[in-house]
């Protein structure tokens, strides 16, 4: 074989490492896409304090969600989340009533499953969701606090948006 027979081999891989940063954003923006199961509302509901979360369905690469826990009639937490990519790694952007904006990087993405980590987060280090058919979902922080290992879950269950419940009325 020539070296001008072995050069045509090159060009493909050259082609291929070229067009690998654009691919590399398509499958994040796609892996966003692919969280679709995660969209719309869930409730948890113990005494009187009730957490809702909802997810708004994947448009554009991204989703965008919400949460809010209301205890005794008045609300304690809120928080305002982002899934995206960044590169070929989907993010979650959590802004926490009264915390700092925090970030986790995406270590697990499956049809039923998303876990990002953040090991320099303070608590949690890890966020995850888990879902589990037909209409429930557990999702779940867990890290080191105070020098112990913490596991919050949150076992939602599907309920009808808010906005759909205001319009029956």
């Amino acid at each position: 074989m020539s070296v001008h027979d072995r050069s045509w081999r090159v060009i493909p891989l050259l082609a291929a490492l070229i067009a690998a940063p654009a691919a590399a954003r398509a499958q994040g923006a796609a892996r966003a896409d692919s969280l679709g199961w995660l969209a719309g509302c869930w409730q948890l509901s113990v005494g009187t304090r009730v957490v809702d979360e909802q997810w708004m369905a994947p448009r554009g690469g991204e989703m965008l969600g919400m949460s809010r826990t209301v205890a005794a009639g008045a609300t304690r937490e809120y928080e305002f989340l982002r899934i995206y990519a960044r590169g070929d790694t989907l993010i979650y952007a959590a802004r926490p009533s009264g915390q700092p904006p925090a970030e986790f990087r995406a270590t697990t993405v499956s049809a039923r499953e998303v876990a990002f980590e953040n090991p320099q987060h303070d608590f949690p280090q890890r966020v995850g969701y888990r879902l589990q058919p037909p209409d429930s979902l557990v999702a779940y922080i867990e890290g080191t606090a105070g020098g112990k290992r913490r596991v919050v879950s949150y076992p939602y269950r599907r309920v009808e948006c808010p906005a759909q419940e205001a319009l029956k009325d």
